[in-house]
């Protein structure tokens, strides 16, 4: 009697079981959905042919001079809330290795909305419009401002638009086998398709560290990414290339995409004109305030926060 029991209730037990299995209440392991694999044509590269055909643009790019159209937002740490301004037309002009001019156009009536200049430790900006005239270094602030306008910084424009050389003799390059999410050619919907990362690392006097990642799509093996890192290991920079064309010899992104996560703002270039390697004069780079504008020197603001903050923290 006690054996029969004990199997009656042992087929009782597995039919129960039976059941939560079907209905989904037992046990399961879960198994993430896999995303398609693009059905693109590949193409591979060793890391020396990558660092060629990023090195070989670099340096045959002197100057560059373009029209643009200037897609912008920031997001308002607050209110955890992206603000998207209205597409402006605007001027960019560079040249090799610090110089870059960056114009801004007000709509319809083509006046300037900003005019920004760098040499690359240092930059103006004016914003006629409100009668501002902004002057300080390139050095980030130690703590963005809830301003994002105190945060921008031509530097961050000419890091991302103008792709440096990578110097192997100086630099620790890694070669990765990554992939990326892109648009299926033939489905034009996303796929995760197969691509090469390029780590750089670099080395001041604290030793190595990360200074960028460049990813390179296997479709063309042309730089589709990069990734720029502070000495802390924070995401700095990231930018976004695509639309590539060839002008006179050299591989260029007809669209940009810059992000700033650190300071909250984002920047899309749109490239309508574009000429390279024709003389630039430093007189192009020269930004003088204008009459009756208000002069505020972001270095001397930032230096006063940082104060006010340090005598709240400690009253004494």
């Amino acid at each position: 009697m006690y054996f029969h029991w004990r199997k009656a209730f042992f087929i009782c037990l597995l039919a129960v079981f039976a059941v939560l299995m079907v209905s989904g209440c037992g046990f399961r392991t879960s198994h993430p959905v896999k995303m398609r694999a693009s059905t693109a044509t590949l193409r591979t590269a060793t890391l020396e042919q990558l660092l060629e055909t990023n090195n070989i643009n670099a340096e045959r790019l002197k100057t560059l001079k373009a029209t643009v159209d200037i897609d912008s937002s920031v997001l308002q740490q607050k209110k955890d809330k992206v603000t998207e301004n209205p597409q402006i037309a605007g001027y960019i002009m560079a040249r090799k290795p610090e110089m870059l001019r960056m114009i801004g156009l007000v709509p319809v009536v083509h006046t300037h909305m900003f005019d920004m200049v760098s040499n690359g430790n240092n930059f103006s900006l004016a914003i006629p419009p409100q009668s501002k005239f902004f002057v300080g270094s390139n050095r980030q602030p130690a703590k963005p401002s809830p301003n994002p306008l105190y945060n921008m910084r031509p530097q961050h424009i000419a890091d991302a638009l103008l792709l440096k050389q990578i110097d192997p003799d100086k630099e620790i390059v890694v070669l990765e086998n990554t992939t990326e999410v892109v648009k299926d050619p033939k489905t034009h919907k996303d796929a995760e398709q197969a691509a090469y990362a390029v780590l750089v690392i670099d080395k001041d006097d604290l030793g190595h560290f990360l200074s960028r990642r460049i990813t390179f799509s296997r479709t063309d093996l042309l730089p589709h990414e990069q990734f720029l890192y502070n000495r802390q290991g924070q995401l700095v920079t990231y930018a976004r290339y695509e639309n590539f064309i060839d002008k006179d010899g050299i591989k260029l992104p007809e669209m940009v995409s810059i992000q700033r996560p650190i300071e909250g703002y984002s920047l899309v270039l749109n490239i309508v004109k574009l000429d390279v390697n024709i003389p630039l004069t430093d007189e192009q780079f020269v930004l003088t305030q204008p009459a009756g504008s208000q002069l505020i020197n972001l270095d001397t603001q930032s230096s006063a926060a940082a104060t006010r903050e340090r005598e709240n923290k400690d009253p004494r």
